[in-house]
């Protein structure tokens, strides 16, 4: 009885395997988004930006003004990286932290976005582990490389 199982997971494994690069390059593209629109609403609304860091956002141990800033510019620049496969882990890995200073930063999210912050964090954290896949630039630059192969 345990073969049969194993042997059904080994069959339903290689029937997925082929489908693990897009599930990459999705998790990518849907957190890439999100943030770049974040961004970009930012940027457009700029003096809306400025207040919501002076007075709403309690970022730690950042200026209001610099927070404004460099958060403002991750989301407009770290997504980019995403959506081409480039440095993908330590992008994925940086927006990671970004969202949880969003979450700590802001305590209304807490009542009404928590839970779509989980997701984003979770898209980006099979990203930091598995890497952006064969549909990256990653990948056709030779930047990835399997972890047995760093451990050789």
């Amino acid at each position: 009885m345990l073969y049969l199982i194993k042997d059904l997971d080994t069959r339903f494994s290689r029937l997925l395997a082929p489908l693990t690069p897009l599930l990459l390059l999705f998790t990518r593209l849907w957190v890439a988004w999100i943030f770049f629109s974040s961004g970009m609403i930012k940027y457009q609304s700029w003096d809306s930006t400025l207040y919501l860091f002076e007075y709403e956002y309690q970022v730690p141990l950042l200026p209001w003004r610099m927070a404004a800033y460099l958060g403002t510019a991750t989301e407009l620049i770290v997504p980019v990286f995403l959506v081409l496969g480039l440095l993908t882990r330590p992008m994925a890995l940086l927006l990671f932290v970004f969202n949880i200073i969003a979450v700590v930063s802001y305590p209304l999210l807490w009542e009404k976005g928590f839970f779509d912050h989980q997701l984003w964090g979770m898209m980006l954290l099979v990203n930091v582990f598995w890497g952006a896949g064969l549909v990256s630039l990653d990948h056709l630059s030779g930047l990835a490389r399997r972890p047995s192969r760093l451990l050789e």
